[in-house]
């Protein structure tokens, strides 16, 4: 298992974007998503409350994406393109971030990673 640091930090492609994280219990929530955004983009994303996640450069070149039902908001780095976080829908306390972003990690060998289904996620049910 390659090394996570309780004080991790993170980018995207061009550097533009850098975030620090709080991880002192290392990646929680690993997880891979099959909704339509998350299938796309192939992310593999672990969760951290909100204050454990700080922008430390690049704030102003962030965009964000929201579809659906528009609560979550998907952030990615208008210069590069990369997804880095996003404030999740079913957890509005905790941001998820892009594995692949952090440091000397490589998403690929992390092993098997759990599936979510954010296909049937349960805030897209209707009500009778």
């Amino acid at each position: 298992m390659q090394k996570i640091h309780p004080l991790h930090k993170a980018s995207c492609h061009c550097g533009a974007v850098v975030l620090a994280l709080s991880l002192p219990h290392g990646l929680v929530k690993l997880r891979r998503c099959n909704c339509s955004m998350c299938r796309r983009r192939g992310a593999i994303v672990a969760s951290v409350p909100l204050a454990d996640l700080k922008i430390l450069k690049g704030e102003d070149k962030l965009s964000l994406y929201r579809f659906n039902t528009r609560t979550a908001k998907h952030f990615f780095c208008s210069v590069c393109g990369i997804y880095t976080h996003h404030q999740r829908r079913s957890e509005p306390g905790e941001y998820a971030f892009n594995v692949a972003c952090l440091e000397g990690v490589d998403p690929y060998e992390l092993g098997e990673i759990p599936l979510l289904d954010g296909v049937n996620h349960p805030s897209d049910r209707q009500t009778e």
